[in-house]
């Protein structure tokens, strides 16, 4: 039995003893010097996951897009993006910062651009307004609650982005959730778009880390952003090992991850007071509305925590639950009867 049951996010996830021992005797090199064969491992392992040329191993998910967005834009341009994807609201306008590029949001139903909102926002040519750089895609959804968008879904949005000269970038993070919940090949989501990231430490549950991939030559230009952006991390083979296992070892398991978000989703929406869109409980994500408002928001957060059940508030009328590895269908239980007695009061 944990001593807490964590719900906050995936990335909270402890690496496996696997996982350890890996990182203990991973060969390592100079990665800045293209020397690190951990590292070359991870790397083309990734790519041949999804199905591009290459791979380039970064610090994190944030590094991984702001990195894509700089090597496929140029300063002046525009981003066409969803209104609540994480690329807008959860980088600290990087791209915007240093990119100097413009965010385009657009309004979405499930966090997905639609074939016709991305031609609508798509600039003319007109010296009056910024041309559009790239097109940025989120799958799985975090903030819609983990939805997925289907390999066709992706190819007709990229459809129309590259018929009007745009790229496609594939924000990923928790892509292998997707891949496992639809039953498809992580390359068939990928093979629309021009580049794409994933995250190894979220529900693949390595310590550090996210993938870029795409085309040789893209990811030799995004190389040099990752050193301007400080991410040459040296002898870094002793977490790409870490990302190795999570590849080959922890993605069928996501599934025990999607059953148990279910399981939650399903028990919450019994509770008086409480809102789950059941439709949206696709993946390892659970939205929860609060109908009482702020204050009864900030009550269960505190009272699970009382509870020794841990819960994040994503507004003041909005709490996120997130199943993961170290959660296991005694923790959901647990969490269930945290909430039940919370709302019993009601």
């Amino acid at each position: 039995m944990h001593d807490f049951v964590d719900l906050r996010s995936d990335t909270l996830t402890q690496p496996t003893p696997e996982m350890r021992e890996a990182m203990a005797r991973a060969e390592v090199g100079d990665d800045v010097w293209g020397e690190d064969p951990t590292v070359q491992r991870l790397e083309a392992l990734s790519a041949e996951r999804l199905g591009k040329a290459a791979g380039l191993f970064v610090t994190s998910g944030t590094q991984g897009n702001l990195i894509s967005v700089l090597t496929h834009t140029r300063p002046g341009q525009e981003v066409v993006v969803d209104y609540d994807s994480h690329v807008f609201n959860n980088e600290v306008a990087g791209a915007p910062i240093i990119g100097q590029v413009q965010m385009r949001p657009t309004k979405t139903e499930r966090g997905f651009l639609t074939p016709e909102q991305v031609r609508d926002a798509i600039r003319p040519a007109n010296i009056h307004v910024p041309p559009t750089g790239l097109v940025c895609i989120e799958n799985t959804h975090n903030r819609h609650g983990g939805t997925c968008c289907t390999p066709e879904e992706t190819a007709a949005v990229a459809a129309v982005a590259h018929e009007a000269g745009v790229p496609v970038h594939l924000d990923g993070a928790r892509l292998f959730n997707a891949a496992v919940a639809l039953g498809r090949p992580a390359a068939d989501f990928a093979r629309p778009v021009d580049s794409v990231t994933f995250c190894v430490s979220k529900g693949l549950s390595a310590p550090v880390g996210s993938v870029i991939c795409g085309s040789a030559e893209f990811i030799e230009r995004a190389r040099r952003w990752r050193k301007l952006l400080g991410g040459g991390m040296r002898q870094v083979g002793v977490l790409a090992a870490a990302g190795i296992v999570a590849l080959e070892r922890m993605v069928e398991r996501l599934a025990e991850d999607h059953a148990n978000a279910r399981r939650l989703g399903e028990g919450l929406a019994k509770l008086p007071g409480l809102r789950v869109d059941l439709a949206s409980v696709q993946t390892n994500i659970v939205i929860l509305r609060v109908e009482r408002g702020a204050a009864a928001t900030a009550e269960l957060v505190a009272g699970c925590a009382a509870r020794k059940v841990k819960v994040h508030a994503m507004g003041p009328a909005a709490m996120r639950c997130v199943t993961h590895k170290d959660v296991d269908a005694e923790d959901i239980s647990r969490a269930l009867q945290a909430f039940r007695e919370l709302t019993s009061r009601w």
